[in-house]
């Protein structure tokens, strides 16, 4: 596994939006990664706006390319997610990444980016809080980003007092990341090979039936089948219909995977939520779930 440099005061790293643009200063968010000791590249795509977009498709992937090119930057923080990293990713070259890897943050959207670089060259991405998110993160989350960065120990010890957890212990490949994308992005050159794989899942505002549905979709495409394990972190401001689907969030979750064996923690804190703690993709990890709490360990990260 090609793992990318940890970070160093006195680093350089690009900011930049591959997806929907920005409103509103975004100073207070730099002024943290400037206090980690870092030093920043500005993209343009961070100011600019076309129709929802970050800037014309053009302009966002030639920010990208740039970054993923440039030997100087040694991390990309995506500036915030929204919609538009598919409209890229099949317009970048990613061959001096490949020879000279570094740090890929976001989440939500940035799962495009994420998955697409776990399936072509299985190299470690960090699914955790991007700029914009910064200001209303939690302090937890931010550490845990910068723990990662750094190198440091970034093992998750979380309570989940759930009736749905399954308990159990497995370990394998981490992957995953917004539910909406991951079934976008089905048979696809972005589409993540989920054979014993321990898969994380989040998402936002959508509907208890469009989440089932979604989850169909997955199930029926054998992506559930082989798993080494299934987190679960925020599925956040979801819609009923009228009549009420019926079924809570975990309910529509364990369903689809009640014939498998591998252990299923709920309550993750990570995605959509101020509290979006830092998870390594790309990485082995170690999965302990029990009916109150989950470990999350990096066994190769000690």
């Amino acid at each position: 596994m090609n793992t990318p440099a940890y970070l160093k005061k006195g680093d350089k790293i690009a900011i930049l939006c591959p997806a929907s643009y920005i409103s509103g200063d975004l100073t207070p968010a730099y002024n943290i990664l400037l206090d980690w000791g870092l030093e920043l590249e500005i993209a343009p795509s961070t100011e600019a706006q076309f129709n929802q977009f970050a800037g014309e498709d053009k302009l966002r992937a030639h920010d990208l390319q740039q970054a993923l090119d440039n030997p100087d930057i040694k991390a990309i923080i995506a500036g915030r997610g929204g919609y538009g990293s598919v409209r890229l990713i099949d317009t970048l070259d990613f061959s001096k990444f490949k020879k000279q890897p570094k740090w890929l943050v976001g989440f939500s959207d940035i799962t495009v980016i994420h998955s697409h670089i776990q399936r072509q060259f299985q190299i470690p991405t960090i699914h955790g809080q991007m700029v914009k998110s910064f200001l209303d993160a939690s302090p937890e989350s931010l550490q845990t980003l910068k723990k990662t960065l750094f190198g440091k120990n970034t093992d998750l010890h979380y309570s989940t007092p759930s009736p749905n957890n399954r308990p159990g212990h497995s370990r394998g490949i981490l992957t995953g990341g917004n539910l909406a994308i991951l079934q976008s992005i089905l048979a696809s050159a972005s589409d993540v090979d989920y054979e014993d794989k321990i898969l994380f899942l989040e998402d936002v505002g959508e509907s208890y039936y469009n989440i089932d549905r979604m989850l169909w979709t997955l199930k029926r495409a054998k992506k559930l089948d082989k798993l080494k394990g299934l987190i679960i972190g925020g599925f956040t401001s979801l819609k009923d219909s009228d009549p009420s689907f019926g079924q809570t969030i975990e309910e529509i979750i364990i369903d689809k995977v009640r014939e498998f064996d591998y252990p299923v923690a709920f309550n993750c804190p990570a995605g959509h939520i101020d509290d979006n703690r830092a998870l390594v993709f790309g990485e082995e990890i170690e999965l302990t779930v029990t009916t109150e709490k989950t470990s999350i360990t990096y066994p190769n990260r000690k």
